[in-house]
């Protein structure tokens, strides 16, 4: 039901990871659950820095209620726990990704038959769940509110599966179900999350860089979904500063520096750009009012200071350094765990290039996802390391 979660719902997957949470409790307060805690560390101290960054804010009481969410980066030790072995983790990973390919499907559904009153709202006609599916079609957004949702998680579970489409059971019909979720995730047409695939899949590449087939079918694939119209004018947009949405982003980008330069240290705390951002927005801005930066370093510099950045990042290399490590102290023998892993790594690289362009890392479905997939390398350090003692 979590894997499902993760696919469709938010409330199922937070419900899930609670119950799972507090059976694990349970399980170590009897004996029979020995936790370990990677990156504990530096989850540790950025979260420490979230805290103190917000109760030095100019609203407290409100900054320190959105730094609750930074609890979520438990989540890793949740889903680490709940993975018994490997094989459950490369099954974690395959039902991830078989739920996404369905939820890719009716969202390309979703898309060709979008049209009338559906395409810009939702239909008073239909029933609430039904309109809330088939509403706002203009772009593939499946269950998720929005179009930029169900592109980020996406980019992360496409990335996560390419190097595994060898190992799955099926590999010929677990291809057909990539295509399937990467016409979806074009139909999405979010610049910043395609982007952030094709970094994922640069270090797929680049990890398994004798498998010619995998090179020469990505980039057939690429050229395929760029021969669609709607695909090819979102593409050709990137680089254009006409372009409404790039010079919004850069007027956000712009009053974010300004903000930093102001508040180096501190920052101004969490959830407080919405208060901000009216007086520090450029003229130029058409928008006088914005949660977020379309940035997350930048949005992290802002709420809690360069400090805070540095803790970032601190997190995530922690997080590629030992996931590398795990990669080559695998024998070449095991082909499966070996994908999952650099599957992984590719993944969070799309999630945090595709960051460069969105406040992902503050949108909890596809925080949840990409913390579930740091969760999976660890699954595997941790059963390797039993075997070896």
């Amino acid at each position: 039901m979590l894997v499902v979660g993760l696919a469709a719902s938010v409330s199922l997957s937070e419900t899930m990871l609670v119950v799972f949470g507090v059976a694990l409790v349970r399980e170590w307060l009897l004996g029979r659950l020995a936790p370990v805690w990677p990156l504990a560390t530096s989850i540790g101290a950025f979260g420490v820095w979230t805290l103190i960054s917000a109760a030095g804010s100019a609203e407290p009481v409100n900054s320190l209620r959105a730094a609750s969410s930074v609890l979520l980066l438990a989540t890793l030790w949740v889903v680490l726990h709940a993975v018994g072995d490997a094989v459950r983790a490369r099954w974690f990973a395959s039902v991830l990704f078989g739920a996404l390919v369905v939820v890719a499907a009716l969202s390309i559904i979703q898309v060709t038959t979008c049209g009338g009153d559906r395409m810009y709202g939702k239909p008073a006609a239909l029933p609430r769940v039904v309109a809330s599916f088939f509403g706002k079609c203009e772009r593939a957004h499946g269950f998720f509110s929005i179009y930029m949702t169900l592109a980020g998680v996406l980019a992360i579970v496409l990335t996560l599966t390419l190097p595994r489409l060898r190992e799955l059971r099926h590999p010929v019909a677990a291809v057909a179900a990539w295509v399937v979720a990467a016409v979806a995730f074009a139909l999405t047409s979010v610049r910043g999350a395609w982007l952030g695939c094709g970094a994922g899949v640069a270090v797929v590449i680049l990890g398994v860089r004798r498998q010619a087939a995998l090179v020469i079918g990505v980039l057939v694939m690429t050229m395929a979904l760029l021969a669609m119209p709607t695909v090819r004018h979102r593409a050709s947009s990137m680089l254009d500063m006409t372009d409404p949405t790039a010079r919004e982003r850069l007027a956000m980008w712009s009053a974010g520096l300004t903000l930093v330069r102001e508040h180096p240290v501190m920052g101004i705390g969490a959830g407080q750009v919405k208060r901000l951002y009216p007086e520090y927005a450029p003229a130029y801005a058409v928008r006088r009012h914005t949660s977020h930066l379309h940035n997350t370093p930048l949005q992290i510099a802002v709420e809690r200071g360069i400090p805070g950045l540095v803790l970032w990042l601190w997190m995530f290399a922690a997080f590629f350094v030992r996931s590398v490590r795990i990669w080559r102290g695998l024998p070449v023998d095991a082909r499966a765990d070996r994908a999952l892993v650099a599957g992984c790594v590719a993944g969070i690289a799309a999630f945090l290039v595709s960051g460069l362009f969105e406040y992902n890392f503050g949108d909890t479905e596809v925080l949840l996802v990409a913390i579930s997939v740091m969760a999976l390398p660890f699954v595997i350090e941790r059963e390797r390391a039993a075997s070896a003692a």
